[in-house]
């Protein structure tokens, strides 16, 4: 029974299946974490920490590197959320289209005997335009980015995916999506743009000055993806000059918030019972499979890899700048499997022997024994 901590109030639904684990608030090494907001970056890992599981898919609040390098596998639940972020793209998308949320504001401040007349008259200075047969251009074709893709199509719209895997991925979504992996087509021909990438140092500040001068006059910006792609005073800038209509995000800040044409939501993209219980259990699922198990599914620092058993016993290794599968096989095991990621490697072997092979795994990273 392993020690799982939780840095974050996870949904209940995660419980079961850690069931053969103990799930606790407070603990001072233990085996797992799981985690949704919480930053780690100044966190002690202790020397039993076998992994963390993130309960969404970015990862920017755990240190990613530093866990690499002591072995520490981390989780995300890519497409968890998916759907819960969909639709609020969908809401931004009328929202750039129309000017709902300043003329709710607008209302909300009319008062007098002439309340109706007010209305009427007032109405004009909140003209919007319509969606269909406009051009989505989506950064990112991803489990959101796809899902909004579709969502567009089947409101009227024209839509180009910009993807760097793009040729892999033809024949996968609706033949009507235009797919190129370049983002100056996105920026040439869209009435819209919608960004769905994570936030690495090749997206940080993708969205600038030099970005937005390739757009169109007029374009609208929906960012549900990371504050950080943007650069912030870059947008203000254009959308005060009317180059960007209105820049709808997810990412409020106390200059964001002051500017007209400029709608901030308070990071509600994944903010629904459902998505959390979505990413509650993935991350759960994949925990526990990596511990009782071995098996690696959705690591952001490590291979994937997934063994059904074939022995009494696993033999679980990491390797950096070797191969951990020839580290198990010099050994003596020889029913292995192993994958490899960057400089590091992972392998699984299982055996019917009772040695302590595990004494004979020179050279590895991390060692464990199933």
């Amino acid at each position: 029974m392993a020690n799982i901590l939780k840095l974050n109030k996870i949904a209940s639904v995660a419980n079961q299946h850690l069931a053969n684990h103990k799930l606790v608030d407070e603990c001072e090494n233990p085996e797992g974490i799981i985690v949704r907001s919480f930053k780690m970056h100044d966190y002690a890992m202790g020397d039993n920490l076998l992994c963390i599981a993130r309960a969404g898919a970015g990862v920017n609040n755990i240190p990613v590197p530093a866990c690499t390098e002591k072995g520490i596998v981390v989780f995300n639940t890519p497409g968890a959320n998916a759907n819960a972020v969909k639709e609020l793209v969908l809401c931004a998308l009328f929202m750039c289209g129309r000017k709902i949320a300043a003329g709710i504001d607008w209302a909300k401040n009319l008062t007098g005997d002439d309340f109706n007349k007010q209305v009427e008259d007032g109405k004009k200075a909140f003209v919007g335009r319509e969606i269909m047969g406009k051009t989505l251009g989506v950064i990112g074709m991803g489990a959101i980015g796809a899902k909004v893709a579709e969502c567009a199509l089947a409101l009227g719209m024209n839509v180009i995916g910009c993807d760097p895997g793009y040729k892999s991925k033809i024949g996968m979504y609706d033949p009507r999506i235009e797919l190129t992996d370049s983002n100056d087509l996105i920026f040439e021909k869209s009435d819209f743009i919608t960004l769905h990438v994570p936030a690495v140092e090749s997206t940080k500040g993708m969205i600038n000055k030099d970005s937005i001068a390739k757009m169109k006059d007029g374009v609208n910006l929906i960012n549900y993806a990371r504050g950080e792609i943007v650069v912030e005073a870059d947008v203000i800038d254009a959308v005060r000059s009317g180059k960007i209509n209105r820049y709808v995000n997810d990412f409020p800040s106390p200059a964001l918030v002051k500017e007209a044409n400029i709608v901030c939501t308070p990071h509600l993209g994944a903010s629904t019972p459902e998505a959390e219980d979505n990413c509650a259990e993935m991350a759960a699922k994949q925990m526990a499979d990596f511990i009782e198990n071995g098996n690696i599914v959705n690591s952001v620092n490590f291979p994937r890899l997934v063994k059904e058993r074939t022995g009494k016993k696993r033999y679980c290794v990491i390797a950096k700048n070797t191969c951990a599968g020839e580290l198990l096989k010099a050994a003596g095991i020889t029913d292995v499997e192993c994958a490899v990621r960057g400089d590091f490697s992972y392998a699984i072997g299982d055996c019917n022997c009772d040695c302590a092979c595990e004494k004979k795994i020179e050279g590895a990273l991390r060692v464990r024994v199933l």
